[in-house]
Order: C-alpha cells, then sequence, then structure tokens
C-alpha cells in the first residue's frame, strides 16, 4: 500500500499541502517552545569574574517554610559569613578562598554642553574588592592597585567610555551619595566593574561579616565533587561549578528560571494540543473529501486494513518531510522568543539560549504522532465504511456521530464547566488566570469535537434572517450549507478556535492589568514621588529633606520585596512569597498607600510589622500578635503586628518598617519616596529644588508610580500577547487551509452549477454568502468560548462580569477572521471557475 500511498501523493499534491503547513508550522513552535524550556531548565550563564574559581559559594536560595513541600525563592542576594572563609580553606584540596563584594557604584559623566543644565548622566558600574579581580583575572595595563581609600581602579572599556586616565578625578555614586575618588589604575577585563582598596569595598558594600559570594580555588588534581560535598556539609550554602558559576555573578538570572519554565510548558502545551486538533481537522477534511475514491478501492476488493496503510503511509510521507523543514524556522522562532523575553524582563539576558537534540526529538515527535493520530482517526471511517454506502456518502455526508467522538466531547465540556465553576467560586485574585486559560482550551476542543452538532445549531439560529434579505443564490448558499452542515462543520471550527482562544486571552490579559493597577492606586494617597535615576537607592538623608519643603504634609520611604511567612501558617500568601512593602513610620497624612483599620502606622518602628485583614480572618491573630517571616535574603525575623488594612483579595501584602526592610534588600536603599502634598499646596518646584541637590535624584507625578507598579503585569501581559499571537496565527493557517481545500475539492459541483445555466458572478455571489454564514457561525460559536471563560474570570477578578479592555479588540478578531474566510474561499474559488465547466467534470476527483 506504500507504493499506492506514494502514487497518489503524486497525483494529489494539491490536497496534501494543507497538512504539510499545518506540520510545519505546529513543528516550529513546539521546537521553539522546548528550546525555551531547555534554556529556562539549563539557565547556563557563562561565568566572566568568576573565570578562574573552581567553585562558587553563595547564601541559600530558597526557603522552606515549616509544613510545605515547596521551597519560596529568595529574591534579595543572601550572601555568606565572612567567618565561613577558614572553615572552608581548611577542606582537603581547597588551595584559596577569596571573598567578593558587590555593590552598585554608578559613574557620573560630565554632562555634554547640548544638555540642559542641571541634567546628570551616568555609566553603571559594579563595585568590588581589587582582592577579587584575579578571579577573572584583570590585569592592570598602568598604574597601580588601589591601595588607599579615595583610590579605584577601572577596566579600560569603562575608562574609554567615560574618557578616563590615570590620575583622573571620578565621581561615583556610593550608597546613594557622591563621592570623589582618584583613578588609581586600569586593567583589561569585562567592562562595568570598579575596584576599590581593601578597607573600602567593605565600607561601601554596607555588608558588615559578610561576602557577597566565595570563590574556591582548588588544587589541581583533586576531585570537585569531593570538595562541593564538603563546602554543602558546612550549612544551608548554594555551591556552584562549571556554567552554573555565572549564577553567582548575576543572581536575578536565577529567579527568571522557573518563569522561562512555566511560560515554555504553558505555552508549548497549548501548542501541542492546537497543533493535534489542527492536523488532525485537516487530515479528517481530506479523508472526507476522498470518500468516493477510498469505495472505489473498497469495491474492487481492498480491505479496511489496506485502506487504513494507505492513509497513515501518505500521512507519514507528508509529516516527515514536514517536520524537517520545520527545524530551521524552528530554531530561528526560539531565538526571537527568548530574545524578546530577554528585551521584556522575562528572561534573564545573561542567560545563554540553548537549542538541543531534545527539543528537536519532542517537536519532531509531537507532529509525527499528531499526524498519525490524526491519520489514524480520518481512516477509521473511511476503512469500515460498506463500499455501496461510501459511494452514497462520498456525494453528501450526513453520518458524523460515535461514541468515542460524543464521550470526549462531553468530558471536554464538563472539564470546561468545572473549571469555570473553580474559577468562579475558589480562585482569587491574579490566581483566577490559573483556570481561565485551560478552560478556554477545553470549551474550545468540546464545542469542535461535537462540532457539527453546534453548527446545524447555530445555523438554525442565523439562516432565517439572511434568507429574508437574499436573493436566488443567497438563497441557494443557504440551502447548500444546511445540506452540508456537516462537511461546513469542518470549516466553522478553525474559526471558532480563532476567535475563541483569541478574544479570551487577550482580554484576560486586559481585565489583570486593569484590576493590578486598581488595586494599587484605589488606596494611593501619594502625589509625587522621588526616584533613583541610576536604580541604585536614594541617601537616607534625602527623606528628613523632603519632610522640610514647604507644603509637604507627608513622605515616605518606599521599599519592595519578596519574603514568606513561616508563622502563622493560614497565611494567605502563594509558595511565590509574600509581597513585602517597607514605609517609614507616618500619621494619618502620610503617604502609605494603605487603608489602615486597626492600630496605626505611628508604631511602625523596629521588628513591627502591619498585616491585611484577610490574613486576620483566616488566622485569628490581629494586634499585637506575632509574625514570624524569612526576608528576600533569607533572615530570619520576628515582627510584632501594630496595624491591620484593607486590601483587595488576591492583591494582600505586608507592611514592614523601610529602614528594616531596605536592610534586606541587594540594594540596602530606598528606590523612592512617597509624597503627599498639604491641602492647597503645590510644593513641586522646590521638590525638584530639593532633587536637583542630590545627583541622580528625579521628581515625578504619582503617574509615576502607577506605570511602575504596573510593569509586572504589562510584561506579563506582554507575554501572553505575543504568545497568543503565535496560537493565532497558527490557528488562520488552519483556517486557510480548511477553507481554501474545501473551496477546490468542490470545483465539480461548481462546474455542474455553470452547466446548468449559472455564471462566474453567480457563484462567487453563493459563496460569499456561504462565507458569510461560516463567519458568523464561528464568531457565535467562539464569542460562545470567549464568554464562558471570561465572566466568571471578570467577576471574580475585578467583580464586574463584564471583561476590561477596548471594544476594537472583539472588533478586530471578527474583522480578520472574516478577512481570512473570505479571502480563502473567493480566491480559490475564482481560480477554479478559471477552467471551463466541460474540462472540470472530466478531470478526476
Amino acid at each position: 500500500m506504500m507504493k499506492l500511498a506514494v502514487r497518489t501523493l503524486r497525483f494529489r499534491k494539491g490536497g496534501f499541502v494543507a497538512t504539510f503547513v499545518a506540520v510545519v508550522f505546529g513543528t516550529a513552535i513546539v521546537l521553539a517552545c522546548g528550546g525555551l524550556m531547555e534554556t529556562g531548565i539549563r539557565s547556563n550563564v557563562p561565568a566572566t569574574r568568576f573565570a578562574t574559581a573552581d567553585l562558587v559559594v553563595t547564601g541559600p536560595d530558597s526557603h522552606l517554610r515549616p509544613g510545605r513541600e515547596d521551597a519560596t525563592p529568595l529574591t534579595e542576594q543572601t550572601g555568606v559569613a565572612a567567618d565561613l572563609a577558614p572553615k572552608l580553606r581548611a577542606i582537603p584540596g581547597v588551595k584559596e578562598v577569596i571573598g567578593d563584594l558587590s555593590f552598585a557604584t554608578p559613574i557620573q559623566l560630565t554632562a555634554p554642553s547640548s544638555r540642559p543644565t542641571g541634567a546628570d548622566t551616568f555609566l553603571p558600574a559594579e563595585g568590588h574588592s581589587w582582592a577579587s579581580a584575579r578571579l577573572t583575572p584583570y590585569k592592570l595595563t598602568s598604574g597601580a592597585p588601589p591601595t588607599r581609600p579615595n583610590d579605584v581602579v577601572v577596566d579600560t572599556s569603562t575608562a574609554r567610555s567615560a574618557n578616563l586616565r590615570v590620575g583622573s578625578k571620578i565621581t561615583l555614586l556610593t550608597n546613594g551619595a557622591p563621592t570623589t575618588y582618584t583613578v588609581r589604575g586600569l586593567a583589561d577585563g569585562p567592562a562595568g566593574h570598579t575596584f576599590f582598596s581593601s578597607p573600602e569595598a567593605p565600607r561601601l558594600a554596607n555588608t558588615p561579616g559578610t561576602f557577597a559570594s566565595l570563590a574556591l580555588i582548588v588544587a589541581p588534581g583533586t576531585d570537585l565533587g569531593t570538595v562541593k560535598d564538603a563546602v554543602e556539609e558546612q550549612g544551608d550554602l548554594t555551591v556552584r561549578t562549571g556554567a552554573d558559576r555565572g549564577l553567582a555573578e548575576h543572581p536575578d538570572a536565577a529567579q527568571f528560571q522557573e518563569a522561562l519554565i512555566a511560560v515554555a510548558g504553558s505555552f508549548g502545551g497549548i501548542a501541542t494540543l492546537t497543533m493535534m486538533f489542527v492536523v488532525a481537522s485537516t487530515l479528517a477534511l481530506a479523508a472526507q473529501h476522498r470518500e468516493r475514491e477510498f469505495a472505489l478501492l473498497r469495491s474492487i476488493g481492498t480491505t479496511p486494513g489496506q485502506v487504513r496503510r494507505m492513509i497513515l503511509g501518505e500521512s507519514l510521507l507528508v509529516s516527515i518531510p514536514a517536520v524537517l523543514v520545520g527545524i530551521i524556522p524552528g530554531f530561528l522562532l526560539g531565538r526571537f522568543l527568548f530574545d524578546q523575553l530577554a528585551e521584556h524582563g522575562v528572561a534573564s539576558p545573561y542567560v545563554e539560549f540553548h537549542q538541543g537534540w531534545i527539543p528537536f526529538a519532542a517537536g519532531a515527535g509531537a507532529a509525527v504522532l499528531a499526524a498519525i493520530g490524526a491519520a489514524l482517526i480520518a481512516a477509521r471511517k473511511s476503512a469500515k465504511i460498506k463500499p455501496v454506502e461510501a459511494l452514497v456518502e462520498a456525494g453528501l455526508q450526513r453520518k458524523w456521530f460515535t461514541w468515542t467522538r460524543a464521550i470526549l466531547g462531553v468530558l471536554s465540556l464538563g472539564g470546561a464547566i468545572a473549571l469555570m465553576i473553580v474559577t468562579a467560586t475558589v480562585m482569587t485574585g491574579p490566581l483566577a488566570a490559573a483556570t481561565a486559560g485551560p478552560a478556554v482550551l477545553c470549551w474550545a476542543i468540546g464545542i469542535a469535537l461535537l462540532g457539527p452538532f453546534w453548527t446545524k445549531l447555530t445555523l438554525a439560529l442565523i439562516r432565517w434572517p439572511l434568507y429574508a434579505v437574499s436573493r436566488v443564490n443567497g438563497r441557494l448558499a443557504i440551502v447548500n450549507v444546511t445540506a452540508r452542515s456537516v462537511a461546513m462543520s469542518a470549516a466553522v471550527m478553525p474559526v471558532m478556535l480563532a476567535v475563541g482562544i483569541s478574544t479570551a486571552n487577550l482580554y484576560m490579559q486586559t481585565t489583570s492589568v486593569h484590576a493590578t493597577e486598581q488595586a494599587f492606586t484605589k488606596d494611593l494617597r501619594a502625589d509625587a514621588v522621588l526616584v533613583s535615576s541610576t536604580g541604585t537607592g536614594l541617601p537616607a538623608s534625602l527623606l528628613d529633606d523632603v519632610r522640610k519643603v514647604p507644603g509637604v504634609a507627608g513622605a515616605s520611604a518606599y521599599v519592595t520585596s519578596l519574603g514568606a511567612v513561616d508563622a502563622p501558617r493560614k497565611a494567605p500568601f502563594a509558595e511565590d512569597g509574600a509581597p513585602l512593602i517597607g514605609v517609614s513610620a507616618q500619621g494619618v497624612d502620610g503617604p502609605a498607600p494603605v487603608r489602615i483599620t486597626s492600630g496605626s502606622l505611628e508604631n511602625l518602628t523596629g521588628s513591627t510589622i502591619a498585616v491585611p485583614d484577610r490574613m486576620v480572618e483566616k488566622t485569628g491573630e490581629g494586634l499585637g500578635s506575632t509574625v514570624k517571616l524569612t526576608l528576600g535574603d533569607g533572615t530570619p525575623a520576628d515582627l510584632r503586628v501594630v496595624a491591620t488594612f484593607a486590601a483587595e483579595r488576591g492583591y494582600e501584602s505586608l507592611v514592614l518598617p523601610a529602614e528594616l526592610l531596605a536592610k534586606h534588600t541587594t540594594g540596602r536603599l530606598a528606590p523612592q519616596i512617597l509624597v503627599r502634598y498639604s491641602p492647597g499646596a503645590d510644593p513641586a518646584a522646590a521638590l525638584a529644588a530639593t532633587a536637583a541637590r542630590h545627583p541622580g535624584v528625579q521628581v515625578a507625578g504619582r503617574d509615576a508610580l502607577i506605570e511602575s507598579n504596573r510593569a509586572d503585569a504589562q510584561t506579563q501581559a506582554w507575554v501572553n500577547y505575543l504568545l497568543v499571537g503565535l496560537l493565532i496565527g497558527y490557528t488562520a493557517v488552519s483556517v486557510v487551509n480548511t477553507l481554501a481545500s474545501s473551496t477546490i475539492r468542490r470545483r465539480r459541483e461548481f462546474a455542474l452549477q455553470r452547466l446548468t445555466g449559472s455564471t462566474r458572478g453567480q457563484v462567487l455571489r453563493m459563496l460569499t454568502t456561504e462565507s458569510t454564514l461560516i463567519t458568523a457561525t464561528g464568531v457565535i460559536l467562539g464569542t460562545v468560548v470567549a464568554v464562558a471563560t471570561l465572566v466568571p474570570f471578570s467577576a471574580k477578578l475585578s467583580g464586574s462580569a463584564i471583561p476590561h479592555g477596548p471594544w476594537s479588540i472583539y472588533l478586530v478578531i471578527v474583522a480578520a477572521a472574516a478577512a481570512l474566510t473570505y479571502l480563502s474561499t473567493l480566491i480559490p474559488a475564482t481560480g477554479v471557475l478559471r477552467t471551463s465547466p466541460a474540462e472540470t467534470t472530466s478531470r478526476p476527483d
């Protein structure tokens, strides 16, 4: 039967192009997602500063809460105790232990004459002790090492950018304040690093008794695995070797690992299911159009098994070359997606993109299995039907129901209903997306499996208005579509899939962004915010200066971080951690973005905390109770509750003293200061003058604070826009494939109509009406899928059953679906109608 399959492909090339294209695009998308998954799992960051170190020791990167199975990531620099160095040096095989300190030291550049007076320009740089320079190694090209407190060594690339030489004066922002140093030497090495003397570096790092990391140099011939095990026995430490050493240089890269894996996994799963559905529907449509051919084969003695093997052989002959073709766009797409994710803050730009044979095997295997499964499903009916029945049904297919199809369809719809109920009753806040996302697929798959039923039902509702206003050709189209509703459902389902998935996912993102913004701005009381233009934090003295400005009713430092609640255990926070907000102690005129319900923020000093009302409801512990917290750098803290406040469900956070929280962040400084004006006052000019006295400080309106808070939600939304856009594009390929193939297969029908007196224009008008019915049916069913998902999601997230977002999104989706449907039908039909009717009827199907 393989020979027959090959001959079939030779003479039916057009019939298999749709399957080939679907497999190529599906392979590319799945292969790209596999590359993202492998990149996330590996998280390889090339070592630069620690290039000569054999092992790099840092503090723990996660914290396991009591009674929990999953650890909470520690998002701040954890550090290693300095007194651990002698213990590590005593381990057999360890030749040397070098402590490393890392802290931000932006370089202030002289503003060009073209810039406005007072404008500051900074070159980002990271400070270290010169004792750790040998780990790269950095080699002096001129000058000498730093020995005095005001000495500094700059890498040659930074020196060229800042126009520096040995003996030059350089102004650095250290601990948020400008300090002048003398360039003592220049060294070759990675750009963006400055080195200080051994006494000065610890003072600037402001982490007494702690190193950012310890680098171990091991004697030649020593087994690194043995040394690593010995180091790990010294306590809760993270020991990195080989390619993982770069994670010690860029610890934030590890924080992106879970997000990248989650994005790749969820989108890869959706893409795989979508590919299977698209390939299956394409092959099923191709098999349906060949019912007469299969009937003739059966009538001359071909067995059902032979028919199945022929269809399976055809599928393999098409899918295997398509998989090979899909490798190149898959690799390019994976690289493009990773670059976009890194550019928009979802992946670390320091991580190496890696796409090896495992993603290829997964993508190729999924594509081939999808084709094989689709071929077996498509061949099932064609192989079992009796020859006489096949000849009858080839002309007009009416039967579609099977118990397998019905059971799977009902189960999918049941799963969608269950997810809808869980979304509406159990999930809170942003967590609602965890069940709403899968619900979209369940609704779409359930409707697709029972497609002929839903198509007939929808056509029965919409055909009468169109029938009343249409002419002869329009009425003929309505009768034709109604009679061929089973075949038409194959054209309707891709439209439904495109409209349903795109509408639901896009409005889920717009609604999430809106809900996040509303939750933050509901209690936002600040009129202005002072920010660090370098991102390194503000000097501690600036807060007092701002409070003295006439017209300022209150000012507060503002710090954010992430921690883990160890007790009480019923606190309403996920495994990812509890959002922490640091503010200064303040009265009723303070700008803190919280609405106090009991207690006062005036007492928010020392080891204290304010908790949301929902935490009190769930734990039964309020004012005066103790909260055991692990801060972002791994430091445990016992905090006394001094206030409670109202918060939107799903957006709860914990409020700590800013001074306490800032000490346990990587930057050690508050990055923002919130300002509230006195009634009727406008101290904007005075605030700007105060900020101008501090390099790197800018004044912005409250909109800047809103934008900063909205950034994470917008980043997540952008990722979903990108990935959903790929799925929409792939589904659009399915729409074009299905409609174009279906239209070309009807050339004999069009020829017979023309032989009975119809003109080309009349046939095209009939097809236009059919396209209208297909578009309307697909849009209605897709809208049902979107509404069934969005109503409970939006109601839970924002309190309104109507999703937030412009109507233009839905209108563009509908317009795109209509354009695809019309173009995919009318363009092939125009080409078919150019052939004379007599010549068309004489050709074989």
